[in-house]
């Protein structure tokens, strides 16, 4: 099968306010499993991080100020962003998804281009989605998980890594860092 040809803005709602995919999320219950799987797959290497309060800031689930913490893992297939989340502590959306579904594909996040963050989640209310998840990472990168699950089967995330931002050295590489260069 060959690639489909350039289709650009040939399928474009004119309710459309989402950019462009960037990032889909696995969620799980055993982080090292599942990236161990994804390398069998060809996708990885992986970049392991804890999300927690001292690494996280200004958290909330379902519109309230909440604690939460969870192993996330990072990489990078051509231009999509993997990520595996394994929930730890605290109320969260993860352990809502497994116990709901088990583990699988959790979120798709998008790039609402150059409008600015605080028009991007507005843009997600005025659509009647309410914000079920949020904070800021390393005090620079905020994100929001949104409630669209029921007209779409999957959760709808934002984010915004500033161009000035370089992803912190991860705790662990898996299965090992890339080569420097």
């Amino acid at each position: 099968m060959t690639d489909p040809p350039a289709v650009t803005g040939q399928f474009t709602l004119s309710n459309s306010f989402l950019g462009d995919s960037k990032q889909i999320c696995v969620v799980t219950r055993d982080i090292q499993r599942t990236m161990e799987g994804m390398v069998r797959a060809g996708i990885g290497p992986w970049m392991v991080y804890t999300f927690s309060p001292d690494t996280v800031q200004e958290t909330t689930y379902r519109g309230k100020p909440a604690n939460f913490s969870m192993k996330l893992a990072l990489t990078f297939s051509g231009a999509m962003m993997w990520e595996i989340v394994q929930p730890l502590t605290g109320p969260n959306i993860y352990d809502e998804f497994l116990e709901m579904h088990g583990e699988g594909v959790h979120h798709v996040a998008f790039n609402l281009n150059d409008i600015p963050w605080e028009d991007q989640v507005k843009a997600f209310k005025d659509h009647g989605y309410e914000m079920i998840q949020s904070g800021i990472w390393q005090g620079r990168v905020p994100f929001a998980y949104f409630e669209t699950e029921g007209d779409t089967t999957t959760t709808f995330e934002i984010f915004h890594i500033p161009d000035d931002f370089p992803l912190p050295e991860p705790e662990q590489w898996y299965p090992a860092a890339p080569p420097a260069g």
